[in-house]
């Protein structure tokens, strides 16, 4: 009987199973210079605890990446739909960091995709991130998905650029064609403006404070 009870929990939420998921992977065509953009997970566990890696970036053709990070996070459910993080944040560009996050995914009523997360780096740089989603199917193959992230800072850093509340925000939106569930292509257009003392540092380094991008790129997993 404690063999069969080890099976039955094992087929019924005790497998150990994995996912590799690529939400945007993008081509942004712009005035000037066009760029490119990234952003996925994979997770390793169970239905209660995680290995979670996540990686986002973005970068111009022909010129260095302009940011890239990776985390690595130990996830656990604390609800049906909730999902709490802790771990660490790598950036490379544009400036290396190491970062303490703690943070949280969640799925809210009518099926509202939310991530929100905190960041304190080995300088003393505390910045927070909001993201969010909603697919929105227009049949069985085509979704239609608005898109949102904003992002923040707890004070003025010269040397990451950043000033202090609501540095960006990015808003897009997103039409796909599931060819299966696992391949999406998708076109749409991406939105992103700096605030405050974050667009005056950019300013300062003849950077554009706006941009609108059309994007082309692909989502998938397995």
């Amino acid at each position: 009987m404690a063999e069969a009870r080890r099976q039955l929990a094992q087929e019924h939420g005790g497998a150990t199973i994995s996912k590799v998921m690529v939400n945007l992977a993008e081509y942004q065509i712009r005035d000037g210079a066009s760029g490119y953009r990234w952003d996925g997970q994979a997770w390793f566990g169970g239905d209660i605890n995680r290995l979670v890696l996540k990686s986002e970036g973005e970068g111009t053709v022909n010129e260095a990446v302009e940011s890239a990070e990776v985390q690595a996070l130990y996830s656990r459910a604390v609800g049906v739909y909730t999902d709490i993080q802790a771990g660490l944040r790598q950036d490379f560009n544009p400036s290396s960091r190491t970062y303490v996050t703690i943070g949280a995914e969640t799925l809210l009523p009518y099926w509202f995709e939310v991530e929100g997360a905190a960041f304190l780096s080995n300088k003393g740089e505390l910045l927070g991130r909001v993201e969010g989603y909603y697919d929105l199917l227009l049949t069985n193959y085509v979704i239609l998905q608005p898109r949102a992230e904003l992002n923040f800072s707890a004070k003025n850093s010269s040397e990451l650029h950043l000033g202090s509340g609501l540095t960006n925000a990015e808003l897009g939106l997103r039409l796909r064609y599931e060819f299966t569930r696992e391949i999406a292509p998708y076109i749409g257009i991406s939105w992103d403006r700096k605030v405050g003392q974050t667009a005056d540092f950019a300013r300062a380094r003849g950077q554009d404070t706006e941009e609108t991008s059309l994007v082309i790129g692909i989502r998938t997993f397995f």
